[in-house]
């Protein structure tokens, strides 16, 4: 306690301002500093995953995304994070996910049938021990198979999980309704005499995409913004900005990962965009975010004009202009606000 150690810095013959400098700057540090062995601990942890991050990046993100929810990233953005350092991500199916993300080899990853939004893990067991006694060696096989009911299938047709075994998502979906009980006999037939001719174009990658986030809150493709880019004017993809010059003026755009209004940080706001090349983050003073309140609340993606500040190659803008950014390509994605 101080008590103690004033007495004991006392008794030792300091001088009294000595004495009153010691306890302040405890007291001080006291209020934010770690022990030495809870900052050892956090360090060992720090170097640990960064090892692992570098060297064995498909175990240390299979393990990330089969812990969820944790931590501050969405499962989306660990991906496109992995991506951008050598990961490949193989999407979810039928024939070869398993119920959690697996290990594919060190830098290869495959999601996993827990990513598919109302798929209860009861069906996807079920659905693995029918493929355990062999794999689907068609549709009609996997239908014949698990029995799953028309919510289940129309879900892993979305996302694409019976891609092995159709020529694409649409046709899967067409093909699905075909899988009427023997008591609705006129859908049946009708639905069987036609389950070959599907009429269904193959879905758009931008399409692809929104079922994606919509059905698994992820994709295993490039980013939406990759789709948009070449179209894009005056826009700095966020890997560019290290090299921009500090104080010149610049926008930046994406989908938004991030929003933050720390308690110390006396109103001011920190938005964290993410695009195909990284995320880039920005600062709004709080009148800003005041007049703005609900374009940086509820937009999921966001185009954001400022001057930069960039100190040793870590930047941020420093919002003036911030306005809602929309397109088809850009489907809304999960993001970590104010915690």
């Amino acid at each position: 306690s101080m008590g103690k150690l004033l007495v004991a810095l006392r008794a030792q013959g300091h001088p009294e301002a000595v004495v009153q400098k010691v306890v302040n700057a405890t007291t001080t540090f006291s209020a934010y500093g770690f022990p030495e062995s809870h900052a050892i601990g956090f360090a060992m942890l720090a170097y640990s995953s960064t090892w692992l991050k570098i060297y064995r990046p498909a175990p240390f993100y299979a393990s990330l995304l089969n812990n969820q929810p944790m931590g501050f990233y969405s499962p989306a953005s660990l991906l496109q994070d992995g991506r951008r350092h050598g990961l490949k991500a193989n999407p979810v199916c039928v024939q070869h996910s398993s119920w959690s993300c697996t290990v594919e080899d060190d830098s290869t990853i495959r999601i996993g049938l827990r990513y598919i939004k109302g798929l209860r893990a009861a069906t996807a067991h079920t659905l693995l021990a029918a493929r355990a006694s062999g794999p689907f060696d068609s549709l009609d096989d996997f239908l014949r198979r698990t029995a799953l009911n028309a919510t289940d299938r129309r879900a892993l047709a979305a996302v694409g999980a019976l891609d092995a075994l159709t020529p694409h998502r649409r046709a899967a979906l067409w093909h699905i309704e075909s899988a009427w009980s023997d008591d609705e006999a006129l859908f049946k037939h009708f639905a069987e005499a036609y389950r070959d001719q599907s009429p269904l174009a193959p879905m758009s990658a931008a399409e692809q995409l929104t079922a994606d986030f919509n059905g698994l809150g992820l994709t295993t493709a490039a980013h939406p913004m990759s789709l948009l880019r070449e179209r894009l004017t005056g826009i700095c993809p966020a890997q560019d900005l290290k090299h921009v010059a500090d104080g010149q003026r610049v926008t930046i755009a994406g989908s938004v990962i991030c929003r933050q209004r720390p308690g110390t940080a006396k109103g001011f706001v920190f938005i964290s965009l993410e695009d195909e090349t990284g995320i880039a983050n920005a600062v709004v003073i709080p009148p800003l975010f005041e007049r703005l309140r609900l374009i940086i609340t509820q937009e999921s993606a966001l185009r954001i004009t400022g001057h930069l500040q960039n100190v040793s190659g870590v930047t941020h803008v420093k919002a003036e202009e911030i306005e809602s950014f929309r397109a088809s390509e850009l489907p809304a994605q999960a993001s970590h606000d104010f915690h």
